[in-house]
């Protein structure tokens, strides 16, 4: 699996990427259009096979019709505070195909038939260039692009001053991009090579989705305009006075167009993958508002767990209420959510695409996340954020604060 695709961006592959292999199904139609392909003999293997899947695949819908009904039953309990036992969860991982596979040679072919079909249908997800574009034709918005370097110092300054920390930080940053990322990295996209295709729209050292972005802009959006307005009443000269005035009108814009939606997370996804929702994400990018924004999602979870009574947060606790939500996450941290098997906290299609948190415990995943972020926090770019963080390490006095 490639360092600069995991968690959030993995999650995000739900949108479509599953082929129809044992565990996702495939429509009936499909099936027989590749049916007429074969030969006799090659027709009566595959046909063999699709029975078994067919019988194979009604078990794996009763188990997640099972996992989907006790989720519910605890999201009931949720609302009114009850505590989680043994009997509000599943305790066994879904059952596994056991019957007769396909051959080497038949299960290629089927599935290059698939590939085909998909990439007919398959819309290509919007990258940088059009969120960019995006924010150009709607909100008359262009980033301020600055070095990686600064930019790390500048999340690493935001981040102290909300109360993260170092430790914190750096093992979610080493996680999300692999230890490798940067200010402008999206998820599918080497931040070496700059190679590859977007599979989410998770952006920068946070990897937050775009729906996110519209989230932080409700949230926070009033936040962001006055403190752009108190550096546009203190810029050294006159050109970056107008740069920092342009800003403030483009995050009016984009916060009156954010706030015209209902504040539902799901209304979020669905606005953001139009030009005028995915055209807010170019605020990541921007080396004064992208570090405060990235910041303060990851504080949030921290915010969100405070009110809960939980606190002292590790890296890893924080980057599971970043993956699978910050209820879900505070769940799968109590001493029964812990044991409990994953496929209890995940939708179904984003089990099988995450390959990181299949067959394992809560507690288990968090122990990968441990390893995984050991590694990553050793490569260059975890080093350079590590770096940024002892440089100021002291909080400076903010001129908004």
């Amino acid at each position: 699996m490639p360092t600069f695709a995991l968690s959030r961006a993995l999650i995000a592959l739900l949108l479509g990427a599953l082929i129809a292999l044992p565990g996702s199904g495939a429509s009936a139609a499909t099936a027989n259009e590749f049916l007429v392909t074969l030969t006799p003999e090659q027709a009566q293997e595959f046909e063999r096979w699709r029975a078994a899947k067919i019988h194979f695949d009604r078990r794996l819908d009763a188990y997640w019709y099972q996992i989907e009904s006790k989720r519910k039953d605890r999201r009931l309990k949720r609302g009114t505070s009850q505590l989680y036992s043994a009997e509000d969860y599943v305790w066994t991982f879904p059952p596994e195909y056991e019957g007769p596979p396909l051959s080497p040679d038949l299960r290629r072919r089927y599935e290059a038939f698939l590939a085909a079909a998909k990439q007919q249908e398959e819309r290509e997800l919007p990258g940088i260039d059009d969120f960019l574009a995006a924010a150009k034709q709607y909100y008359n918005f262009v980033p301020t692009r600055i070095s990686e370097r600064e930019f790390k110092r500048r999340y690493a300054q935001e981040a102290l001053a909300l109360g993260l920390t170092k430790d914190e930080v750096v093992r979610v940053y080493a996680l999300e991009t692999g230890g490798l990322g940067t200010a402008d990295m999206q998820a599918g996209i080497s931040p070496v090579t700059k190679k590859g295709k977007p599979i989410s729209s998770a952006l920068g050292y946070a990897q937050l989705l775009h729906a996110n972005t519209i989230g932080e802009i409700i949230k926070h959006g009033d936040v962001f305009i006055s403190r752009l307005r108190t550096m546009a009443a203190t810029a050294p000269d006159a050109e970056r006075a107008r740069e920092l005035r342009a800003k403030i009108a483009s995050l009016q814009s984009m916060q009156r167009a954010a706030r015209s939606i209902p504040d539902d997370w799901y209304r979020h996804v669905a606005f953001a993958q139009t030009p005028r929702g995915y055209g807010m994400h170019a605020i990541n990018l921007d080396g004064d508002i992208g570090p405060w924004l990235q910041s303060s999602k990851l504080q949030g979870l921290k915010d969100f767990a405070a009110k809960k009574g939980v606190t002292n947060l590790s890296g890893e606790e924080i980057e599971l209420m970043n993956l699978s939500g910050p209820a879900t996450g505070l769940e799968m941290m109590q001493p029964v959510g812990l044991t409990a098997p994953t496929p209890n906290f995940f939708s179904r299609r984003a089990y099988y695409v995450n390959k990181m948190v299949t067959g394992k415990t809560s507690a288990q995943l968090l122990a990968d996340f441990t390893k995984r972020m050991d590694s990553s926090s050793q490569k260059s770019g975890a080093i350079e954020l590590a770096r940024a963080f002892d440089e100021v390490h002291q909080l400076e006095k903010l001129p908004w604060r």
